[in-house]
């Protein structure tokens, strides 16, 4: 078999590539870092050189995707706000349409919430459009991640944390979490975390409800419209 001859402009894409890689996955381990990393620890858990590390450090931060602090530690920066936003459009175009099917399944409002800072936003709401009556509250409400069914689902679905407490262990075990009354007086809520993908924020799928059973009745739906999205989203 004849040997492939590797040219220039092949190397100088492969090495590109590689670079890039290297970017991505230095970028993340810092992003999911809860204190940050330094140089020496990006090193080590990037797998190269500290001089590697160390330069394309200096580019995330030049590019504003990182910031360097004054204890010589590196964490995320501004600009990875304008890729959450798009990371969040694509989730919640995708999370529509399982939505509504989901909430004309249940008679009960489902909703698409993501983790930005310590609070729980909503992205996307749907009501059922059959019934007599149903919960309502607007897309952009949002609540502390500290209450509701949804702030333990959104700590389940990122990496386990020291500071985690037993409800968001419990949550993470069992795959979903559920309240009565946290965020609104007289409600249940069930909610189910997405897998977290790099460097989107933390997401859940709730439902929302008066009726206890209702609330139960939305962990297999929402639990196979997270599946499904899990498996859009990496396509």
């Amino acid at each position: 078999m004849k040997e492939e001859q590797t040219t220039p402009a092949t190397s100088s894409r492969t090495a590109g590539s590689q670079t890039l890689a290297r970017g991505l996955t230095i970028l993340r381990h810092v992003t999911e870092s809860a204190d940050g990393l330094s140089s020496t620890e990006v090193a080590e858990l990037s797998g190269v050189h500290r001089t590697v590390a160390y330069r394309i450090l200096n580019t995330l931060c030049d590019s504003q995707l990182l910031h360097r602090g004054t204890d010589g530690r590196y964490r995320g920066a501004a600009g990875l706000l304008s890729l959450a936003a798009a990371g969040h459009q694509h989730l919640r175009n995708s999370a529509i349409p399982h939505l509504r099917q989901a909430a004309n399944e249940l008679g009960a409002t489902v909703a698409l919430l993501a983790r930005e800072g310590s609070s729980a936003v909503a992205l996307a709401v749907v009501a059922p459009t059959t019934g007599s009556y149903h919960i309502a509250f607007s897309e952009g409400a949002h609540h502390p991640l500290t209450a509701g069914a949804a702030g333990l689902a959104l700590q389940a679905a990122e990496p386990p944390s020291e500071h985690d407490s037993e409800q968001v262990l419990h949550a993470r075990e069992q795959g979903y979490a559920e309240t009565f009354g946290q965020v609104e007086p007289n409600m249940f809520g069930l909610a189910v975390p997405l897998p977290a993908r790099g460097l989107t924020p933390a997401s859940c799928l709730t439902a929302i409800t008066v009726r206890e059973e209702t609330a139960q009745a939305a962990l297999e739906p929402l639990q196979r419209i997270a599946r499904a999205l899990t498996e859009e989203l990496a396509g």
